[in-house]
C-alpha cells in the first residue's frame, strides 16, 4: 500500500526505499503491531528512541518522522494530532567544506573519464551529484551554454550554466554514448526510464536519443519497478570513490566530497563579486538565507579581524 501510494505521487525510488525501511523499523520496534492499532504515543516513543538511544542526527529523525506521517495521513488516512512529546535530535550547525581554487584544480587533475566530466559540472555549474548523473541529453544546450536541471531538490527545475571548458570533452563523450545507444537499439534494447508514466503516453520516447542519460551505466540492468531491462544512469558511488582518491592524492586533508565542489562553486562566485541572488538562482535555493551560509568565507578567517599576533609583527 505504501509503495503504491508513493508511486502514484511519483516519489523517487530512493524515497520509496527510505520510507518503507522506516515504517518497517517502526513496526518491529513495537513488536510487529499493525500501525492501525498504534497512534501518537507510539510514534513519539519511536522517534524519541532514535534520538536518545540511537543518537541519530536531526535530519535522520526528521526523515523517519516524514515516513510515519506519510503512512498515517496518505496510506491509512488517519489524522494525527501534532507530535509535541518527541525528544528532538540535536541540530548541529555546520559550515560547508570549501576548497580553494588551487585545491579544486588539483582534485580535477586527479580525475579522468566520466568522473572528471561530472566533477567539472559540479564545480562549473553548481549541480548536485544526483542532478549530474540523472542528466538527460536533451537538457544540455551547447548553443546557449546552458544545463536544464529537471526535478532537482524539492521537485524544482532550474537553469544553470554549461562551462565553456567542459564543452569539448562533453561533446566527445556524448559521441561515444550515442554509439553505445545505437548498439543497444540494434540488440533490441536502448530504452531508458521515463518519469511520470511518459512511456505510456509516448511509447517510443524511451528509445529516443534525447531522453538517454548523459552518463549511462556500463551494464544493462533490470528496472525493479517495471521489470524491463534498461541502461540506467551510472552509479554515483563510483564518483564518490574517485573523488575520495583524488583528494587523497592531492594531499588535501579537508573532508571533501563531490558536494564540496558545489559548495566551492557558490563560494568562488561570491568571491568574484557576483550577486548573491544570482548565485541563489543558479543553486536552486528557495530562500536566500540558505545561500548566505557561503558568505562566511568572504570575511577571511576570524570574520575579517586581523590577529593581534600579526599586528605586532613577530
Amino acid at each position: 500500500m505504501v509503495r503504491d501510494k508513493l508511486r502514484l505521487k511519483h516519489y523517487s525510488l530512493r524515497t520509496e526505499q527510505a520510507y518503507v525501511d522506516w515504517i518497517k523499523r517502526y513496526i518491529l520496534f513495537h513488536g510487529k503491531r499493525h500501525p492501525r492499532d498504534m497512534g501518537v504515543k507510539d510514534i513519539e516513543a519511536f522517534l524519541t528512541h532514535l534520538a536518545v538511544e540511537r543518537s541519530v542526527s536531526a535530519s535522520t529523525q526528521n526523515q523517519a518522522k516524514s515516513a510515519l506521517l506519510y503512512l498515517y495521513s496518505e496510506v491509512l488516512e488517519i489524522e494525527l494530532p501534532w507530535l509535541d512529546n518527541v525528544t528532538q535530535a540535536n541540530v548541529s550547525k555546520r559550515l560547508p567544506v570549501v576548497l580553494s581554487v588551487s585545491e579544486v584544480q588539483s582534485v580535477l587533475a586527479g580525475l579522468s573519464g566520466m568522473h572528471a566530466l561530472i566533477a567539472a559540472l559540479l564545480y562549473g555549474g553548481g549541480l548536485r551529484l544526483m542532478e549530474a548523473v540523472r542528466l538527460r541529453v536533451k537538457d544540455v544546450d551547447f548553443e546557449l551554454r546552458e544545463i536544464m536541471v529537471r526535478e532537482g531538490k524539492g521537485f524544482k527545475d532550474r537553469v544553470t550554466m554549461l562551462p565553456e571548458s567542459a564543452v569539448s570533452g562533453l561533446k566527445n563523450h556524448l559521441a561515444r554514448v550515442k554509439m553505445l545507444h545505437e548498439e543497444d537499439l540494434a540488440a533490441s534494447f536502448g530504452e531508458v526510464y521515463l518519469p511520470f508514466a511518459l512511456d505510456k503516453k509516448y511509447p517510443n520516447a524511451g528509445r529516443e536519443w534525447g531522453w538517454q542519460y548523459v552518463f549511462p551505466s556500463r551494464q544493462l540492468s533490470v528496472d525493479p519497478r517495471s521489470g524491463k531491462t534498461r541502461r540506467h544512469h551510472m552509479d554515483e558511488k563510483g564518483v564518490q570513490r574517485a573523488m575520495k582518491q583524488a583528494v587523497f592524492a592531492a594531499g588535501i586533508t579537508k573532508l571533501a566530497t563531490p558536494h564540496t565542489l558545489r559548495h566551492s562553486f557558490a563560494t568562488h562566485l561570491l568571491q568574484s563579486g557576483y550577486d548573491i541572488r544570482t548565485v541563489q538562482e543558479l543553486l536552486g535555493h528557495s530562500d536566500v538565507s540558505t545561500t548566505m551560509i557561503y558568505t562566511y568565507v568572504l570575511n577571511r578567517g576570524g570574520k575579517g579581524v586581523v590577529s593581534p599576533l600579526d599586528q605586532i609583527g613577530i
